[in-house]
């Protein structure tokens, strides 16, 4: 593909700006729509198993809005069908409105030759006729989840009823428990948009449109990694997605912009949080990188002896800056902080500030800390932390 003549030059501080914004951490948020709009915003957010302080969806609302209630995230994504699961950038909770945009992967998926479970005789129609009669129901209540304790062992009602998710038939209309409740599309998704008439392109316009808006300013490697797209989808629509050419300092690649991102200079109060490490700030490692100067690797599949910042190693954004890391844990009312990594002292009085706000929303009275990676550093922290609480 052929790059167009950049319409505009940003410094590598602009873009990192443009991107704060566009992600919801510089500038006073939009509480009015609160989670809903960090949804409709952001385009998609993240599901995972892993659960510390919270899991993640929960955290990435939090980390822009601050102390929401964690059954106000919940019932904002589930409630009156506001969302619904899909595969984007991984199992993401997805804005209803876009249930027709995923249609060139639904029928991607039932083209599919190839999958990593048998499906048995008759398992389909089973569920489908299960779910039609009864109502939303889990694997569980479908007749099973596993056939072994083995986790990728599954029963055959889960192999269809999975199957038929990523076939569009059926839709993730909530998580009890961690378990997918399963509906009929035809009765969860609303009728104006249960269709699949957009054909592929429509739906790679539109998405790429999606991913360079959330991201602000990105590569094309960026906006494809932001729904799993691949490299080809995007070039053969970029050019009508909306997005402009731009050449960002130091980047080393052409990169694309979100029109409105380049209207008004980027300014506004920046958030001081925790993030989870499946924020989409901060998905892409080389991109994180590129922009923040800053390595970003989830570190609860490594093993332990291994692990250099922790198992669940949160990076701190303070003042649009990734200034340290806290793997944190609970224990009773106590937030521990197992270990911080810190940027300096000056990045202390935020890395407290972050930790007293975070033990604050999951109703933690204190914070211990157990490990500085700098050691001269363990005593001021302390003590701001003892400043902060109160």
């Amino acid at each position: 593909m052929t790059t167009p003549r950049p319409i505009a030059e940003l410094s590598a501080d602009e873009a990192r700006r443009i991107a704060l914004r566009a992600q919801g951490f510089l500038g006073a948020p939009d509480r009015r729509s609160g989670v809903r709009g960090i949804l409709r915003h952001l385009g998609a957010i993240q599901l995972d198993t892993i659960s510390v302080l919270a899991r993640s969806h929960e955290l990435v609302p939090y980390a822009r809005l601050g102390a929401v209630g964690r059954k106000t995230v919940e019932e904002a994504y589930w409630r009156d069908t506001h969302a619904f699961e899909y595969w984007s950038h991984a199992a993401c909770i997805l804005p209803i409105e876009e249930w027709p945009h995923f249609a060139f992967r639904r029928r991607a998926y039932r083209n599919r030759p190839h999958w990593s479970h048998d499906l048995p005789d008759g398992a389909y129609d089973q569920v489908v006729k299960q779910l039609r009669s009864e109502g939303p129901l889990t694997a569980t209540e479908l007749g099973g989840a596993k056939k072994t304790n083995d986790w990728w062992d599954w029963s055959g009602s889960k192999v269809a009823v999975e199957r038929a998710l990523m076939y569009g038939e059926v839709v993730c209309v909530e998580r009890r428990g961690w378990k997918r409740v399963y509906d009929l599309a035809e009765r969860a998704v609303p009728p104006e948009l249960l269709h699949d008439e957009l054909d592929d392109t429509e739906c790679l316009r539109r998405l790429v449109g999606l991913a360079g808006s959330s991201l602000g300013v990105g590569t094309r490697a960026d906006i494809a990694d932001y729904h799993r797209l691949k490299g080809e989808q995007v070039d053969a629509v970029i050019a009508d997605s909306g997005l402009v050419p731009v050449q960002v300092e130091g980047w080393g690649k052409p990169a694309w912009a979100d029109p409105a991102a380049l209207q008004t200079p980027p300014r506004g109060r920046h958030r001081t949080t925790l993030l989870s490490p499946f924020d989409s700030l901060i998905w892409e490692r080389s991109r994180t990188e590129r922009i923040f100067g800053f390595t970003h690797r989830l570190e609860a599949y490594v093993p332990k002896q291994k692990r250099v910042y922790g198992y669940f190693a949160m990076p701190v954004l303070a003042g649009g800056r990734l200034v340290g890391r806290v793997d944190p844990a609970r224990e009773g009312r106590t937030l521990v902080a197992k270990q911080v990594t810190l940027d300096g002292p000056k990045a202390v009085p935020a890395v407290a500030q972050a930790l007293a706000e975070a033990a604050t929303w999951v109703d933690c009275t204190d914070v211990r800390v157990e490990r500085v990676d700098s050691p001269d550093l363990r005593e001021p922290l302390a003590r701001e932390l003892i400043r902060v609480l109160g």
